[in-house]
C-alpha cells in the first residue's frame, strides 16, 4: 500500500511538472500552456479555463519543459529546449547552454513549427446561404475565405469572396474577388504593403477590376484582443466595362484592418476595406468596405452578421451595391 501511494505521489508530481507554469508578481502562479506571449499580452492554454490572457507588466518569471521560439534584441530566435523560471523578472533560455535573459526584451514567445518555426496562421471561412419562397422565390449563397499568416517580418494577408443570386431559376447576380496583401515590416509598428486586387461581376457595367498598389502602413495594435491596421497606398489600376471602353488610372487609397474581441472572446467586432480617390483618367472614388460582428459558437465555429457595401463614383459610371448577411463559418 505504502508503494501504491508512493506511485501515485510520482505520477501526480510528474503530470504537474509536465505543464508551464507563470508566476505573477502578485504571488500567484498558473499552470498551463503557454501558447503565444506578444508585446503586451501572454495567452496561456488551461484546462480549467480555457485561454488566459495575462497582462505581461504582471509576470515576474515563467518556466517550461517544452520547447518554444524565444526573439529578444541581440538573439537569433533559437528554439529553446526549456525555458526556466530566473530571479524576478529574467527567465533562463536553455538550447545546450543556458542564457538568461530580462523578461522584458522578450519581443516574442510561441509554438514553433516545422517548417516556418515563427509561423502564425489564422483566418476563417464563412457560408451564408439565404433561400426565400414567395411570389418570387430567390436563392443566394455567398462564400469568403479571410487568411493571415505571418513569419519574421513578413506578414500575408488572402482575401476572397464569391456570391451568386438566382430568381426563379434565373441567375442575376455572379461575381467573385481576390485580394492578397504582403507586409514587410520595417519597426515594430510600422511596415511597407503590396496589394493586388481582382474582381469580376458578370452583371454589372464594371465587368473587371485590377489594382496594383503599394505604400506605408502602420499597425497600432495587435495582441490577444484585437488588431488595428492603416496603409496608404500608391496604386494603378485598370476598369473593364461591358458597354464602353476599358479606363486605367492612378488612385489614391487607405486600407483599414480592425478586430476587437469582448465578453472572453466570446463576440469579435470587424471590418476592413478600403476608400480610394482616382488621380487620372477618370473623376471618382471609390469604396469596398464590410462590418460586422462574430459570435463564437465553438473554438472553430462561429456565426456572424455582417454589411458589405461596393461603391464606385466616377462621370459615366456609378456601382452602389450593400449587402446584408447572416452566416455560418468555421475558424483556426
Amino acid at each position: 500500500m505504502r508503494l501504491f501511494c508512493s506511485f501515485m505521489v510520482l505520477v501526480l508530481l510528474s503530470a504537474g511538472a509536465a505543464g508551464d507554469t507563470v508566476w505573477l508578481k502578485n504571488g500567484d502562479r498558473l499552470t498551463g500552456e503557454i501558447v503565444l506571449m506578444d508585446s503586451t499580452k501572454l495567452l496561456l492554454e488551461t484546462p480549467y479555463a480555457g485561454a488566459v490572457p495575462i497582462d505581461r507588466e504582471m509576470i515576474s518569471t515563467l518556466q517550461s519543459d517544452h520547447g518554444l521560439l524565444v526573439k529578444w534584441p541581440g538573439g537569433n530566435g533559437e528554439v529553446s529546449k526549456t525555458v526556466a523560471a530566473g530571479q524576478p523578472g529574467r527567465i533562463v533560455v536553455s538550447n545546450g547552454e543556458e542564457t538568461s535573459v530580462e523578461l522584458t526584451s522578450v519581443t516574442r514567445m510561441l509554438r514553433p513549427k516545422p517548417l516556418l518555426q515563427d509561423l502564425e496562421w489564422t483566418g476563417d471561412l464563412e457560408f451564408d446561404i439565404n433561400y426565400e419562397r414567395a411570389e418570387r422565390d430567390t436563392d443566394d449563397f455567398d462564400l469568403a475565405l479571410n487568411n493571415q499568416a505571418r513569419h519574421g517580418p513578413w506578414r500575408h494577408n488572402l482575401q476572397a469572396d464569391y456570391n451568386r443570386k438566382f430568381r426563379d431559376d434565373v441567375r442575376i447576380e455572379q461575381d467573385w474577388s481576390a485580394k492578397y496583401a504582403l507586409d514587410r515590416f520595417i519597426t515594430q509598428s510600422r511596415f511597407w504593403q503590396t496589394r493586388y486586387e481582382y474582381q469580376r461581376d458578370w452583371f454589372e457595367n464594371v465587368r473587371r477590376r485590377r489594382a496594383l498598389g503599394t505604400g506605408p502602413g502602420y499597425q497600432f495594435w495587435d495582441n490577444e484582443l484585437g488588431a488595428f491596421s492603416l496603409a496608404w497606398l500608391l496604386s494603378y489600376n485598370q476598369f473593364s466595362y461591358a458597354e464602353r471602353s476599358d479606363k486605367d488610372f492612378y488612385a489614391l487609397s487607405m486600407q483599414w484592418d480592425y478586430t476587437r474581441y469582448l465578453v472572453g472572446k466570446t463576440f469579435e467586432l470587424f471590418s476592413r476595406g478600403s476608400v480610394g480617390k482616382a488621380l487620372s483618367g477618370v473623376e471618382g472614388y471609390s469604396v469596398d468596405a464590410e462590418f460586422g460582428v462574430r459570435y463564437r459558437l465553438t473554438d472553430w465555429a462561429s456565426l456572424s452578421m455582417k454589411v458589405e457595401t461596393d461603391l464606385v463614383k466616377d462621370f459615366s459610371e456609378d456601382l452602389d451595391e450593400t449587402d446584408y448577411s447572416l452566416g455560418l463559418g468555421i475558424g483556426w
